[in-house]
């Protein structure tokens, strides 16, 4: 009984990610690489999912592709900021320019990453808005 109380603990205490990217394969490859570092992922394919979803915001980031069909990542942020949500962003796009990147940062950003994505500096980012969620 108490090994599932912790079980059950540790699965809430566990830093999860969500990934949100209309690109399957990208979805499926951040999916094992953030896996790797023993964090929970949940991936969609679309920007009204990831939002229906019941999402959390403590000890948890959000991955999202700035541009996709109907709805992209800074438009996912604009109504998590509506809605109070602190919830770190971080943006990735394969249509890279320094219009986007400065709209990124304004929009206050917890990171950018043109595809293809460096999955160490990404991991970093991560951490890196994870810890400094905690402190806020």
């Amino acid at each position: 009984m108490a090994t599932e109380r912790n079980s059950a603990v540790q699965e809430e205490t566990k830093p999860i990610i969500y990934i949100v990217d209309d690109d399957e394969s990208v979805l499926k490859a951040m999916q094992r690489l953030i896996r790797s570092m023993n964090m929970e992922v949940k991936t969609f394919a679309l920007g009204q999912e990831f939002l229906d979803s019941g999402f959390r915001d403590k000890n948890a980031c959000l991955i999202a592709d700035i541009k996709m069909p109907v709805m992209g990542g800074m438009e996912i942020q604009k109504k998590l900021l509506a809605q109070g949500s602190k919830l770190p962003v971080i943006f990735i796009t394969a249509f890279d320019s320094k219009n986007l990147r400065s709209q990124a940062k304004e929009a206050g950003a917890a990171g950018y990453f043109q595809k293809p994505v460096d999955g160490q500096a990404l991991l970093d980012l991560i951490q890196w808005a994870l810890s400094n969620q905690e402190i806020s």
